[in-house]
C-alpha cells in the first residue's frame, strides 16, 4: 500500500479535465420538532396517530375531539399539534441514453438535517421459516429498488445475527442489498419447512395422540409440552432481545422513528399439558420493550411473513392412521397455534402506535402501509404526583378517544412510572464502556471529529487487504502542557472489522501518547492527523469497518464507519481498488505538468503524507486540482499481452450527475504488473462549485472482455469548501 501511495505522489497525472457546475439549490433542512415522547414529572407527550374508516390521516382535528386518560382518569391537555411527514413526489430526471445501465450511480450521502424518515427493517430468523424468508427477502428488494426515497435512513437487521455489517443505518443501497443477499433461513432457529408443522399419521400418530381425551399419564407427561414451551419462549424472547437493542440505538435520533418486524409471530401464552394458557416470561419482555419503545418514540409495525395461510388439509399432511378426532384435533391445534403466534405480533404493534399486517401474500404492501403512517398529533399534558410515586413501579395506562364520528385512532398503550431523567445513561461508563458503546451504536459519536476513508487493494504477497484512513481533529483532543514545553495528549483507540454475519474478523485496541510541541504542535492542531491500519482480508465479502477514540483528559468519544465489499478477484472479474487522493493548487498542478521537478512549497516532489491527509479527509478548497490514483484487477490482454481499458469520471452532488467526463484510453507503457494496472488522473475544482458534499465516480470499460464482465465502478466521496 505504500508503494500505491507513492506512486500517486511521485507519478505524472496523464488527464486533466476541468468544469465548472451550474448553481443548485441547497435542500432545506427538516424543521426538528424536538422529543416525541417525553415522560417527565411535568409533561407526558406521546404521538397518536387518528384515521378515517379507510386508513387516511385525518390532519383538521382540534384540541376538544381528543381526550387522553391515565389510569382511568381524564387529564387537561396542555400540548396539541400535528405533525405530517408527507413528502411532495419528486420528478425523476429522464436518465441520459449514454449512461450504461450496468453502472448504478453512487449512493448520495445524506447529512443529518436532510433525514426524513428513519427505519429499521427486522428480520426474524429466529422465527422465520424457509418457506416465509424467500418472501421476505423479496419484499425488501422490491423496498429497497423502488420504496425507499431521498432522505431515508434505513438498516436491515437479523434478529439471529450479531452487531456487524447488517446493522448500520445507512441510504446506501449497495449495503442494504448486500445485507438482503445475507437473509437466509436459520435451521437453528424456531422456524421450521412451512408455515407449519404437517400432520403425522402411522407409528407416530399411535405415540402421540393430540385428542385431549387420550392424553394419560402413559402417553404424555407433560415433558415435551414444557420442552416445546421452554424452546418456543427462548425464541421468542431472543427475538424481543434483538429489538430491544434496535430501539436502545435509535433513542438518541430526533423525531419519530419507525420499527418493520418482518416474523412468523410467537406467542405470548404457553399451552399447558391439561390443554390451557398460562402466562410466560414473553408477556413481561414485551411490556419492558412497550415502554422502552414508547420513551425512544418508535413506532413498531409488525408483519406476519406468512401470509394467508390454508388452514385445511394441505398435501403435506398425512393423515394416514389417524381417527377423525385426532385429524380434527390436530387441526384445531395447528389453528389455534397459528392465531396464538399472531396475537404477540398484534401486541406489539398495538401497544406502541402500530399497526400489524397479517393474512396477506402481499408483503410489500405492509411496508407501504407504515411508509404512508408517518403523519401523527403530538398530545401533552401535566401528570399528577401519583403517576411518578416511589413506591409503586406501575405501568400507567393510557386511552385515547376521538370525538369525531368515523374517526380511529392509534396510539401508546402507557408507561412505567419512572422519568426520563431516572433512566437516562449513566454518565459514570467506565473508559471501555464508552468506547463499547460509541463502536456498537448505530450512530457516529461526535465528541471527537473523526474522517474514515477504507480502501480496497491487492498485493502480490500478502494478496486482499484493506487499509483505513482515519484523520482525527487533533482541535477535540486536550493537550496538557508539560515541564519542558511539549504538549501532550493521551487517547485510546479501538477499531474493529465486522464480517456480514456480524462476527468481529479483526481488531485493534491500544491507547496512544502524543507527544508534540513548537510548529509540529501548530500543524497537528491546525490540520489534525492520520491513523491508518491495514486488516487482511482472508475471505471476501461485505465488512462494516468502524473505529472509535476516547480522550483521556476530557473522556469526550468520536466514532466513525464504513461499509466496503471486499471482491473475489478469483472470479476474474474486472475490479477497481479503492481510490487515493491528493490536493494541488493551480500552480503546483502547472509546474507538475510541465515536467518541472522543484513544487512551489519548497519540497521536490509532493508527500506521500499529503496523500494520507487528503484521502483521509476528503475536504478541498474549490479553485484547486483533484488528483487520483488506483488500481485494476483483472484486465483483459489481447495476443500482444496489451489491455483496451477505458477510463471515465463522473461527478454527482446530491444524487444528481452533474458532469461527465470523455472515454479516455489507458496508457499501458510502462506498466510493471500487469495483473494490477495504475491508472492516475485529475479534475479541476473550478471556481464556480457551490460549497458541499460531492461524489466521483470512476468507470472503467474493458473492451476485450465479455459484455456483462466489462465495467466495473468505483466512488470515492469529497467535499467542497470555501
Amino acid at each position: 500500500m505504500r508503494k500505491f501511495l507513492l506512486a500517486l505522489a511521485f507519478t505524472c497525472l496523464s488527464v486533466l479535465t476541468s468544469y465548472a457546475q451550474t448553481a443548485t439549490p441547497t435542500p432545506k433542512a427538516v424543521e426538528d420538532d424536538g422529543d416525541v415522547v417525553k415522560i417527565s414529572t411535568t409533561l407526558i407527550q406521546i404521538d397518536v396517530t387518528v384515521t378515517d374508516k379507510n386508513g387516511r390521516v385525518i390532519s383538521d382535528l382540534k384540541p376538544e375531539e381528543i381526550e387522553i386518560f391515565e389510569n382511568g382518569e381524564k387529564q387537561d391537555i396542555s400540548n396539541f399539534s400535528f405533525v405530517s411527514n408527507i413528502k411532495t413526489p419528486r420528478v425523476a430526471p429522464t436518465p441520459k441514453t449514454k449512461i450504461e445501465p450496468t453502472v448504478l450511480p453512487p449512493p448520495q450521502q445524506v447529512r443529518p438535517e436532510q433525514v426524513r424518515r428513519t427505519i429499521a427493517l427486522v428480520v426474524d430468523d429466529l422465527s422465520l421459516s424457509f418457506e416465509s424468508t424467500n418472501y421476505v427477502k423479496m419484499a425488501l428488494k422490491k423496498f429497497v429498488n423502488e420504496q425507499m426515497q431521498d432522505g431515508d435512513l434505513v438498516a436491515i437487521i437479523r434478529t439471529g445475527a450479531g452487531i456487524g455489517a447488517l446493522q448500520q443505518f445507512t441510504a446506501d443501497k449497495r449495503q442494504l442489498l448486500a445485507a438482503i443477499e445475507k437473509v437466509r433461513w436459520n435451521m437453528n432457529g424456531a422456524g421450521g419447512i412451512g408455515a407449519f408443522e404437517p400432520l403425522r399419521g402411522g407409528l407416530e400418530a399411535q405415540s402421540n395422540p393430540s385428542d385431549e381425551s387420550e392424553i394419560t399419564d402413559e402417553t404424555d407427561d407433560g415433558g415435551e409440552t414444557e420442552l416445546n414451551n421452554f424452546r418456543a419462549s427462548v425464541f421468542a424472547s431472543g427475538t424481543l432481545s434483538a429489538v430491544d437493542f434496535i430501539v436502545r440505538g435509535m433513542q438518541e435520533l430526533p423525531g419519530r422513528k419507525s420499527i418493520m418486524l418482518l416474523s412468523d409471530g410467537f406467542e405470548i401464552y404457553n399451552r399447558s399439558k391439561t390443554g390451557g394458557f398460562e402466562s410466560s416470561g414473553v408477556l413481561e419482555s414485551l411490556r419492558r420493550l412497550v415502554d422502552l419503545g414508547n420513551r425512544a418514540s418508535v413506532v413498531i409495525y409488525t408483519m406476519d411473513a406468512r401470509g394467508l395461510q390454508p388452514l385445511g388439509l394441505t398435501a403435506a399432511d398425512d393423515t394416514r392412521e389417524l381417527t377423525f378426532t385426532q385429524m380434527e384435533q390436530r387441526m384445531s391445534d395447528r389453528r389455534n397455534k397459528f392465531f396464538s403466534t399472531q396475537e404477540g405480533l398484534v401486541y406489539l404493534a398495538r401497544q406502541t402506535g402500530g399497526l400489524t399486517t397479517y393474512n396477506n401474500n402481499n408483503l410489500s404492501k405492509g411496508i407501504e402501509r407504515m411508509l404512508d403512517d408517518q403523519s401523527y398529533y403530538l398530545i401533552g399534558y401535566q401528570p399528577d404526583t401519583e403517576t411518578f410515586e416511589a413506591d409503586k413501579r406501575r405501568f400507567n395506562n393510557l386511552v385515547v378517544k376521538v370525538t369525531r364520528k368515523g374517526a380511529r385512532v392509534r396510539y401508546r398503550s402507557g408507561f412505567f412510572g419512572i422519568t426520563d431523567e431516572q433512566i437516562k445513561t449513566p454518565t459514570n461508563q467506565t473508559r471501555e464502556q464508552q468506547i463499547l458503546t460509541a463502536l456498537t451504536s448505530p450512530f457516529a459519536a461526535s465528541g471527537i471529529s473523526l474522517r474514515l476513508n477504507t480502501l480496497f487493494g491487492n498485493d502480490a504477497k500478502q494478496g486482499s487487504f484493506v487499509r483505513s484512513l482515519l484523520h482525527v481533529n487533533a482541535k477535540d483532543l486536550k493537550f496538557v502542557e508539560q515541564a519542558d514545553g511539549t504538549q501532550k495528549a493521551v487517547f485510546d483507540i479501538l477499531a474493529v472489522s465486522f464480517g456480514d454475519n456480524g462476527a468481529v474478523a479483526e481488531q485493534i485496541a491500544q491507547s496512544y501518547t502524543l507527544l508534540v510541541k513548537g510548529e509540529t504542535y501548530r500543524k497537528i492542531v491546525n490540520e489534525g492527523f492520520v491513523y491508518h491500519f491495514t486488516f487482511p482480508v482472508k475471505k471476501p465479502g461485505a465488512f462494516q469497518y468502524r473505529v472509535a477514540i476516547r480522550d483521556s483528559e476530557t473522556q469526550k468519544v468520536g466514532s466513525a464507519n464504513q461499509f466496503i465489499e471486499v471482491p473475489n478477484l478469483k472470479k476474474e472479474r474486472l475490479t477497481i481498488s479503492g481510490v487515493v487522493l491528493e490536493n494541488l493548487t493551480a500552480e503546483q498542478w502547472n509546474k507538475l505538468a510541465a515536467g518541472s521537478t522543484v513544487l512551489p512549497t519548497g519540497t521536490n516532489q509532493p508527500q506521500a503524507t499529503s496523500a494520507l491527509n487528503d484521502t483521509s479527509l476528503r475536504r478541498f478548497k474549490r479553485g484547486t486540482i483533484l488528483r487520483y490514483a488506483f488500481e485494476i484487477y483483472n484486465a483483459k490482454l489481447d495476443a500482444l499481452q496489451k489491455p483496451k481499458l477505458f477510463s471515465q469520471v463522473r461527478v454527482f452532488r446530491d444524487g444528481k450527475s452533474i458532469f461527465e467526463g470523455k472515454n479516455i484510453p489507458l496508457k499501458s507503457e510502462e506498466q510493471i504488473d500487469l495483473q494490477r494496472l495504475r491508472s492516475t488522473g485529475a479534475i479541476n475544482l473550478g471556481n464556480e462549485m457551490q460549497a458541499g458534499d460531492y461524489v466521483m465516480q470512476i468507470v472503467i470499460t474493458d473492451e476485450l472482455a465479455k459484455k456483462k464482465r466489462s465495467i466495473a465502478a468505483q466512488f470515492v466521496q469529497f467535499e467542497i469548501t470555501e
